[in-house]
Formats: structure tokens, sequence, C-alpha cells
């Protein structure tokens, strides 16, 4: 594994922080890193492009629906 890059920090509630990190390893393979910081504790995640791609639209489904959203004006 070589030096990750930050792709995104996202400051959520109750003091969390979640940062998005891309780490490439010698394979050529590249991993998305999603790291949890919940006061002392860290929970970190490594995800393929494709895993990555579903959570992503699963989260986006989410926030829509929780916004009253429909598919013609919300992210997609």
């Amino acid at each position: 594994m070589t030096d990750k890059t930050r792709l995104h920090t996202i400051v959520a509630p109750y003091g969390r922080e979640v940062w998005l990190d891309e780490v490439p390893f010698e394979s050529g393979m590249r991993l998305l890193r999603i790291t949890i910081r919940e006061g002392r504790r860290f929970t970190v995640l490594d995800l393929d492009a494709q895993s990555a791609a579903q959570w992503g639209e699963a989260m986006t489904e989410w926030s829509n629906s929780q916004t009253g959203c429909d598919s013609s004006r919300c992210a997609s």
C-alpha cells in the first residue's frame, strides 16, 4: 500500500467525522477507505468501486426519501 489520498471529509451529527480516502496498492488495486470517527473510536471499511457505487446509490435513495424528492429534481 502506498499513500492514501483524502477525497472528502464529512462533519456528521453528534461530533462524528467521516473521511473518504482513495487507497492505492502496489498490485494496482484501488479501494475507497471509509473511516468513521466517533470520539476515540474509529471504524474503517475498504470498498471496491462496485461496492462503493451500490452503497452510494442506497444512500442517495434514502436521502431523497427523507427530503421529499422525486427523481426529476434530486440527486441521482
